[in-house]
Formats: structure tokens, C-alpha cells, sequence
């Protein structure tokens, strides 16, 4: 399939025409290539769609409808799982672990409907609370190991902090411990390399610039070994593992390598959100943005606009914030970056912008956007073709 993507102010403007602002938009065009090209980097490996990254229902049915690589859905909340499973999808990870005693319950209770759903554990006060509530709800969890893949050089901690699983000595005992337990069963092991997937290569500083690519090489090659010897040892003691679950949309090529991989789990590719504009390896298309409409024009070449400050989440750096996309050329001031109701823009290109008009914005981040619109409006060959609902849209608030 051939597309043309080029995109320039008045494509969209003229695309928008009449619908009020602010508005959140994504173009298919673009998020179809996308979905083709993380095909293409998959390496054959199955892909397990992140939700936290799209939260659209319709969106994540058209992916898992595309192609037969994709299968199954990582999730980010208990209920949100729920959700999903209650409109027809199957095989959800849960990606963090849930202790709340109702939450499990009512997981349990979508087990017994023969639902494919995957508690996270890396604790034995996780494996024993899953077990007990199963015990009382008669039914089996299935679980997941998630194991640290974060690297330590010496007094430099490069990764998140996110498992307590961090040797396979720790994982063999929390393994020993889940085979005792008769109401869990092992299901996966899922280690999630946040300081590759997550981090870009390209930023504004030389010195990070040369440094980061030698941290990720390290790193990469001593999770691989780690991973693969947690891996071994787990099956060693008898567990049937369905899944070895790893990488990100930013580590894609390298995850892909490792031999003990079963499946990737990609999210943020599909929208390719400001931050993975930063990565040597891969570009995908900015296939979601946003709309706000200027109503204030208080100094030439500056253009104030409704609303727009949807800072994403993580540590407090100028690259969480959203960026100006088109028209080309437009910037935020450095003194009042992007405000929750209002927005000044710097621009001194050639178009000649007026009240009413739209600055066109994108998220840093990918599904985060959809938390603050009730639906997106889907964008193919320059027309609009659908309006579908975000979560917020269905009325759910999961955090």
C-alpha cells in the first residue's frame, strides 16, 4: 500500500474546518504505516499491545483485527482488564502488581468465565495475597514473574526501579514459593527494559549524547544474560512458561534478539508521541495530535491559545512537555511553557494566523493524551472518517 504523508498546516486545517477546539485527532494514514513498520521490526516475535499507550477501545480492536502477530493486551490497571475483558478481548497482562482484595476478586470473577486474565507478582506477599483470595473465589490465577532489568555501573543506577526481582537467586526462591501455592499458576516472566525502550538517543545535551549509547550498549548485553539465566532457572525448577514477555516500542531490535523472547510488547509506536521523535534506530509517523484555538494575539508573532497544557508523566524535564507541530516553525516561550487554560506560542513563519485559528500540538507521551478528551477523531486521505471514544469517553478513570 502506497500513502503520501505529507502534512503541512493547511492540511489539517482545512481537514478540521468547523469542529470546535480543543480536539484530539488521529491520523489513520500514519498509524496504519506505523502498525506495518512495528510489524516489520517484530523479528516474527508474537506483540502484545500496550493499552496504557493507546486507551482507545476502537483503535486497539483495529490493531489485534490487523494482523495475526498481534496477540493479547497488557494493561496498566486491574479494572481497566476487567473493562477490556467484559468488551470481548482475551489474554490481558495485568503489567503492575494488584493487592486490593476487591480488585482480585473481581478479577477471579472474569477467570470463571474462562478469561485470560495475568496477575503481576515480584514479591511473596504478592504470590500469597493472590493465592488466598483465589482459594476463597475457587479458581487458579494465572501470574507473572516481572524480574528487574535495570543495570548498576558501580554508583550509577541506569534503568527504573521497578521489580524487586533483581538476580536469579531472587527469582528461583519466588519461584520455589509460587509452586507451593495451589491456587496460582506460573504462567510468564516479564522484564521490561525501561533505560532501552524508554529512553532516546538524541537530546540536547553533547555530553548525554555520547554517553547514552555506550550505558545502552552495556546494559543490553548484561540483561540479555541475566534474563536468560532467570529464564533457565525458572524451567529448571518445572514451570511451564507460556510467555517470556520483554522490549518496548524503543527497544524493539535488540529484545528481538534475545532467543528466550516469546513476545514484544509494543504501545507508544502506534501514536509516536513527541518523546520517540529522539531514537538512531527507528521513526515512526506522528499519527495522534491535538488541536487548541488561538484567541489572543498580544505581541506580534505571538498567539495565545485555549487551554493546551498536557504535560505528560515521569521526572520534571522540558522534553515532557507537548510540543508545537505544525504550523512548522511554532514554539513554546521557555518562561510559560504549555498552561492548563491557556497556551502562548511563538511563531514567525510565512502562515498568516488569525484568532480562531488552530495551533496543532503533540502529546510527549502516547495514550496519556486520551485522558484528557472524551473521543478522537479519525483522520484518512484528508477527510474525517469516525469519531471514536478514549476511555474518558466510556467514563472510565482507572487512576
Amino acid at each position: 500500500m502506497e500513502y503520501n504523508f505529507f502534512r503541512d498546516y493547511n492540511y489539517y486545517r482545512n481537514v478540521f474546518k468547523g469542529i470546535s477546539m480543543p480536539f484530539a485527532f488521529v491520523d489513520m494514514d500514519m498509524f496504519t504505516k506505523n502498525t506495518e513498520d512495528i510489524i516489520k521490526r517484530s523479528g516474527n516475535k508474537k506483540i502484545r499491545i500496550a493499552s496504557k499507550s493507546i486507551r482507545c477501545v476502537d483503535l486497539i480492536k483495529k490493531i489485534l483485527s490487523s494482523d495475526p502477530i498481534f496477540q493479547g493486551i497488557m494493561c496498566f490497571h486491574p479494572l481497566e482488564a476487567i473493562h477490556l475483558s467484559e468488551q470481548g478481548f482475551d489474554d490481558l497482562l495485568i503489567a503492575y502488581p494488584v493487592y486490593a482484595n476487591q480488585q482480585i476478586s473481581a478479577i477471579c470473577k472474569e477467570i470463571k468465565k474462562n478469561k485470560t486474565i495475568i496477575l503481576m507478582a515480584d514479591l511473596p506477599d504478592h504470590v500469597q495475597q493472590l493465592n488466598r483470595i483465589a482459594e476463597q473465589e475457587n479458581c487458579i490465577i494465572p501470574v507473572c514473574m516481572d524480574i528487574d532489568m535495570s543495570s548498576n555501573f558501580g554508583s550509577l543506577h541506569f534503568g527504573v526501579r521497578r521489580s524487586s526481582i533483581t538476580t536469579v537467586e531472587q527469582a528461583e526462591i519466588l519461584g520455589e514459593q509460587i509452586k507451593n501455592l495451589k491456587n496460582i499458576r506460573f504462567e510468564g516472566i516479564m522484564g521490561y527494559e525501561a533505560q532501552i525502550a524508554g529512553v532516546g538517543d538524541i537530546t540536547d545535551s553533547v555530553a548525554r549524547n555520547l554517553v547514552i549509547p555506550v550505558l545502552k550498549k552495556r546494559s543490553i548485553k548484561e540483561l540479555a544474560q541475566r534474563r536468560a539465566a532467570i529464564v533457565n532457572k525458572i524451567q529448571a525448577q518445572g514451570h511451564q512458561l507460556k510467555f517470556v514477555n520483554g522490549g518496548g516500542t524503543g527497544s524493539a531490535e535488540t529484545t528481538i534478539t534475545e532467543s528466550c523472547i516469546t513476545e514484544l510488547t509494543v504501545g507508544s509506536g502506534f501514536y509516536s508521541p513527541g518523546l520517540f521523535d529522539h531514537y538512531k534506530q527507528f521513526r515512526h509517523l506522528p499519527a495522534a495530535a491535538y488541536a487548541i484555538e488561538i484567541t489572543r494575539n498580544p505581541y506580534p508573532n505571538i498567539y495565545t491559545c485555549y487551554g493546551g497544557g498536557y504535560t505528560a508523566s515521569g521526572s520534571i524535564e522540558r522534553n515532557k512537555l507537548p510540543i508545537p507541530y505544525l504550523p512548522v516553525g511554532a514554539k513554546l516561550i521557555d518562561t510559560e511553557g504549555a498552561g492548563e487554560v491557556q497556551t502562548p506560542i511563538v511563531y514567525k513563519g510565512t502562515e498568516k494566523l488569525k484568532l480562531g485559528d488552530p495551533i496543532f500540538m503533540r502529546h510527549a507521551k502516547a495514550g496519556e493524551l486520551c485522558e484528557r478528551f472524551n473521543s478522537l477523531l479519525l483522520v484518512k486521505d484528508g477527510k474525517i472518517i469516525d469519531e471514536v471514544k478514549t476511555y474518558r469517553g466510556e467514563g472510565k478513570c482507572f487512576l
